[in-house]
């Protein structure tokens, strides 16, 4: 099972799905978005069936500031998602194609009784 934690802002949802992940040992990779930028594809696998605006952190009120908060335009949203990784919700988890935002055991648990 190949699990990735994209990281934008270490919060209390990213220790639990960092803690949920090593109880089961399942190796994850960790991606810390202040050093690893998103490529096109990451972002579109990302954003696949979540879309762009699903991706941004709209509690944080920082990004609430930044005009993509308030911006439906794909172009510009994932011009804005490339130049500020800050914007995203922490953690995105993907596994293959699977993608969730947050803090989803119930999800990982699936992927995780699939995968077995």
């Amino acid at each position: 099972m190949n699990v990735q934690i994209y990281i934008s802002k270490k919060n209390f949802d990213v220790q639990k799905a960092q803690r949920f992940f090593k109880e089961r040992r399942i190796q994850v990779q960790e991606l810390d978005l202040k050093k690893h930028r998103l490529g096109e594809r990451e972002l579109q696998t990302l954003s696949g069936k979540i879309g762009l605006q699903g991706l941004l952190d709209l509690q944080d009120k920082k990004v609430q500031e930044h005009s993509a908060a308030h911006n439906t335009d794909p172009e510009y949203l994932r011009e804005a998602i490339l130049e500020n990784p800050w914007l995203l919700v922490s953690p995105l988890v993907r596994c293959g194609q699977k993608v969730t935002v947050g803090y989803q055991p119930q999800v990982w648990e699936e992927w995780i009784r699939n995968n077995g």
